[in-house]
């Protein structure tokens, strides 16, 4: 592998500090302070409604039932039990925020939690809690915990894509994973690391690695004259270091304990973090790594999931149908729908249903624009900007993706889900690897990966990239997370073409 004929990577410099915790605690406590806010507004909000504002008595039985406490105290020790809960579940770490959604789950499980034991005290000690009063305030505040947390994340992104706000790291490796692993911790800046220097344990003899002119740690036993130098809190070892066990150990202990962070990189890729499990066995961590399944209950709720939604969503788009129908009938004469050969699940061939956004003779002209190389998509999937076979009314209809909203009955009728890989043309099938065929081991969908993650605009490697993480690691949550992405996506219209 030659580095030096790879793309440029853009790697930001770090900023000069030599404060490595402070943003961590800055967050922290911003984080604390929206929770706290978010809390209180909920929880007297919910309060106010159920009670109005006169001030009312928590009824108590058996023992308790001369103590009067009244419902602005119960609200002020539910936010205080409340706060507490989130700090002892850890949902303000730097290990869960910024990316995935740990964040969101340990918010939901602290929550949850809280609720639990606050029903069973009210069993024990025989209190008569108003049901209306928790049953809403549970749910709302989770609710406002989560969107808060999605709020400072987007900050936090920004703040990342700068390079700040970041664990600045020095990497450790062969060259080629070196190279492999700055590529992949650049295009995800959000997980807040920055590469700032790298050790190669063989192969460069030069000052700077190529490409992305990072420094190059060239003595081993500098390593932390060179972590001070460059301020840097983490080392990141690859798979392919070549580091004995002996020599793993003694760079952990080099480390500074609370300060200094050793992570290890293992030689897997588009692996979710749920099928990865670490079980130690005297001191050796060996890591489990499920492999997919693609039958029994998953499905199930994945085909249960796709037939209510689909089915709610036509009957609240009845209306949108009927002026979709309307506007393709008076733009320009042909058929209404159009009806284009797909390959779906296992390979086989289904009819896929769009409004028309083309002209009747598109896939004749096809050919000619094909062989004039004007396509702007990838080098399997033909897209292009202005493609002159687009009517006036189409062009609306793909700003807005609506030309998809058919494939509604696709989904409904089963050769389609909701969320999964785009379905591809034979065409374009006939143009694949042989392990880009992967995709085919779940149903195509109308959104997914490609259609949040870029569109268009993506090289073909990384949509088949992003197809195959979907497959290897799909759920229900993660549909939903795409679902809500694609709302976004279809606002912004990056790629729609």
């Amino acid at each position: 592998m030659n580095l030096l004929d790879e793309q440029p990577v853009t790697v930001s410099a770090p900023p000069q500090s030599t404060d490595t915790r402070g943003w961590r605690k800055a967050y922290a406590l911003r984080l604390a302070i929206t929770d706290l806010i978010v809390l209180i507004c909920v929880v007297f909000g919910v309060q106010i409604a159920w009670f109005g504002f006169m001030v009312s008595d928590v009824q108590f039985r058996g023992a308790l039932t001369n103590l009067t406490v009244n419902y602005a105290a119960v609200s002020a020790i539910l936010i205080v039990l409340w706060m507490l809960m989130l700090s002892v579940y850890g949902t303000r770490g730097y290990r869960v925020i910024g990316t995935g959604s740990q964040e969101y789950r340990v918010v939901v499980a602290a929550s949850v939690r809280l609720f639990g034991l606050l029903a069973l005290a009210a069993y024990v000690f025989q209190i008569d809690l108003a049901r209306g009063y928790i049953l809403l305030a549970f749910p709302v505040g989770m609710a406002g915990l989560v969107f808060s947390r999605w709020i400072w994340r987007q900050w936090l992104g920004a703040q990342r894509a700068r390079g700040e706000y970041s664990s600045r790291v020095v990497l450790i490796g062969s060259p080629a994973s070196v190279n492999l692993l700055v590529k992949e911790l650049a295009r995800q800046s959000a997980a807040g690391y920055r590469v700032v220097g790298v050790c190669v344990t063989s192969g460069l003899m030069t000052k700077t690695f190529p490409v992305t002119k990072l420094p190059i740690l060239e003595q081993f036993d500098d390593l932390q004259s060179f972590m001070a130098d460059h301020f840097a809190d983490t080392v990141i070892v690859t798979s392919n270091a070549q580091l004995s066990a002996q020599e793993m150990q003694e760079l952990s202990w080099s480390l500074e304990p609370g300060r200094q962070s050793l992570v290890v990189a293992p030689n897997l890729t588009g692996i979710g973090g749920p099928r990865i499990h670490a079980r130690p066995v005297n001191g050796l961590p060996l890591m489990h790594v499920e492999t997919p399944r693609y039958e029994g209950g998953k499905l199930v709720a994945k085909r249960a999931f796709d037939v209510v939604v689909s089915f709610l969503l036509i009957l609240l788009l009845c209306v949108p149908f009927v002026v979709i129908v309307l506007i393709v009938k008076m733009s320009t004469p042909g058929p209404i729908i159009f009806r284009q050969k797909r390959v779906g699940l296992n390979g086989h061939v289904f009819t896929m249903l769009k409004f028309r956004s083309m002209v009747t003779d598109a896939e004749a002209l096809l050919a000619d624009l094909q062989t004039q190389k004007r396509s702007e998509g990838n080098s399997v999937l033909f897209k292009m900007k202005d493609d002159p076979r687009v009517t006036p009314a189409g062009r609306l209809l793909r700003r807005f993706s609506l030309d998809e909203l058919p494939q509604l009955f696709n989904v409904l009728g089963g050769s389609m889900s909701l969320v999964g890989p785009r379905p591809p043309l034979e065409r374009e099938v006939s143009e694949y690897e042989k392990h880009v065929h992967r995709r085919f081991l779940v149903k195509p969908g109308i959104t997914g990966p490609w259609q949040v993650g870029g569109r268009s605009n993506l090289s073909w490697e990384d949509t088949v990239r992003l197809d195959l993480f979907y497959v290897e690691n799909w759920s229900i949550m993660g549909d939903i997370v795409l679902l809500w992405r694609t709302a976004r996506a279809v606002l912004a219209r990056q790629g729609a073409f």
